[in-house]
């Protein structure tokens, strides 16, 4: 399971010409997944993202997480974040979960993630969204569960 995890002072997502979901400061959190993936990869996402220290303190260090500073989270599925552009120009899509098993995992992860103290919105799955956001910092972070990066 991979996630790109922004830092944002707003987020929205938007389908069918009306707002899906949208919050606050927090973070927008881009979730792809692959056909290997299981409940452990779900669990290794959900506690990095709740327990990140991206946000500052006092002293202007990165070192609160997002519950700490009253934050929420925003998660969208993305299955391009599974795209391999090594060969030709088109990316391949082989190593992405098929959506049953995408949708599945997705939301194990939401699930997982809501049992925390922070607000949880989701986009729509499988559909064409627009994706806005302020990005704070900028802050972006990578994370895979297999630690591939």
């Amino acid at each position: 399971m991979r996630a790109v995890v922004q830092r944002v002072a707003s987020a929205r997502v938007t389908a069918d010409g009306g707002i899906v979901a949208a919050i606050g400061r927090g973070l927008l959190v881009l979730v792809g997944v692959t056909h290997e993936d299981g409940p452990g990869d779900v669990q290794y996402v959900a506690t990095k993202v709740r327990e990140l220290r991206v946000f500052e303190d006092e002293a202007g260090k990165m070192n609160r997480s997002v519950a700490e500073v009253g934050g929420a989270l925003l998660v969208v599925s993305q299955f391009t974040l599974y795209g391999d552009c090594r060969k030709g120009r088109r990316p391949s899509f082989d190593s992405a979960a098929p959506p049953a098993v995408a949708r599945a995992l997705y939301d194990d992860l939401v699930r997982l993630l809501r049992e925390g103290a922070v607000p949880v919105e989701t986009g729509a799955f499988q559909a064409r969204m627009a994706v806005e956001l302020v990005n704070d910092g900028p802050v972006t972070l990578l994370l895979d569960s297999r630690r591939s990066f």
